[in-house]
């Protein structure tokens, strides 16, 4: 790999939560295991490998997991326990390389061209952490090596789980041509579904797209599809890359249609956020709110201040007034969410949000 060439891993932890649960309880190994929520509303938030050989996925609705597997075993969530895992795997990665940009507890990028080893092969640097990982905590991790953030996302998908791949300079033109369209790391199903109405099946149809007939159809996004068909993502490894929002959300055990335990219910979830807010100095300037109904219509509702939510009182009477002001509702309630974004400057908030229905 030419000395100009940057080199950057992508670790993946394995089924991290269901994993983590696994290894604290032997009990559970070799199990088909979900983390979440069993009851009727509840919802998977990560499912083990066992599991998902039945077709097991997370953010799916715990009942569809049963009938998928009726002996599947539910697990409440650790959080504070996820967490104290994923600090010490990133003081493994901080061994190697300053540049680590997490994407959240199970996930990071690391730019290891210059490394803290003096390891001239980032393949070995990557198979080096993979192994400390499992040597310190018992887990497994994949990893994905390449010259790009986008590559390396890919290569680390390809040989899941416990495992790593490789994709050169070289073998990149080749590698994404041959890519299903869907598979590609940010084009959603909506967005696939698009492409293919277009004649777009893979890498090697989008590259021969012009700039132009990508931007007309995909506006903005049409020049980023137009670079990662070519295998182009100039993006550096931010560390300490800032976090966007934090939130908090539920799903119910029965449908609300009373006013007042909805508004009970949406402080609550105000008191998690601020909570949230405190514990890492965050303060926020947009309040946003998430209604989805019986029927799962979804809205939202945001507003906006010219300084930071200050007060769990602050805080709390943004969400009630943005509550209020859809009164009287057209329907029942399943869900409520509560989330802070638009952050000021400063506060370590770099791990991404963990509001999961349950």
């Amino acid at each position: 790999m030419p000395t100009d060439i940057r080199k950057i891993l992508h670790i993946d932890m394995d089924a991290f939560y269901a994993s983590v649960e696994q290894v604290d309880d032997p009990s559970l190994r070799g199990l088909p295991v979900a983390v979440g929520g069993s009851r009727e509303r509840g919802v998977v938030a990560a499912a083990s490998y066992e599991a998902r050989k039945f077709g097991v996925r997370s953010a799916m609705p715990s009942r569809s997991a049963l009938r998928l597997c009726p002996d599947l075993v539910f697990v409440r969530p650790r959080f504070d326990r996820y967490r104290e895992i994923s600090q010490r795997i990133r003081a493994i990665f901080l061994d190697y390389t300053e540049l680590v940009e997490p994407l959240s507890l199970d996930e990071a990028y690391l730019d290891v061209t210059e490394n803290r080893r003096g390891i001239a092969l980032a393949t070995h640097v990557a198979r080096e952490i993979r192994e400390r990982i499992f040597r310190e905590t018992s887990l497994t991790a994949s990893a994905g090596v390449s010259y790009n953030k986008f590559l390396a996302k890919l290569a680390s998908d390809h040989r899941k789980p416990n495992g790593q791949f490789v994709i050169t300079p070289e073998a990149g033109p080749d590698f994404i041509a041959g890519l299903d369209i869907g598979r590609f790391h940010g084009i959603g199903p909506a967005t696939a579904a698009k492409m293919k109405g277009l004649g777009i099946h893979n890498g090697g149809d989008l590259r021969s797209m012009p700039l132009a007939f990508l931007q007309g159809h995909f506006g903005r996004m049409g020049a980023h599809f137009h670079a990662i068909a070519r295998g182009e993502d100039h993006r550096r490894v931010v560390p300490n890359r800032p976090r966007k929002s934090s939130g908090s959300e539920t799903t119910f055990g029965h449908d609300l249609d009373d006013p007042a335990e909805i508004r009970h219910r949406m402080a609550l979830l105000a008191g998690e956020v601020w909570e949230w807010c405190q514990g890492s100095g965050a303060r926020g300037r947009t309040v946003t709110i998430k209604v989805k109904f019986a029927d799962f219509q979804q809205i939202t509702r945001s507003r906006s201040a010219l300084r930071p939510i200050a007060t769990a009182a602050e805080l709390e009477g943004v969400a009630a007034g943005l509550m209020d002001a859809l009164f009287p509702l057209p329907k029942k309630v399943r869900l409520l969410g509560v989330s802070v974004s638009n952050f000021d400057a400063g506060g370590d908030f770099a791990e991404s949000q963990m509001a999961f229905d349950f």
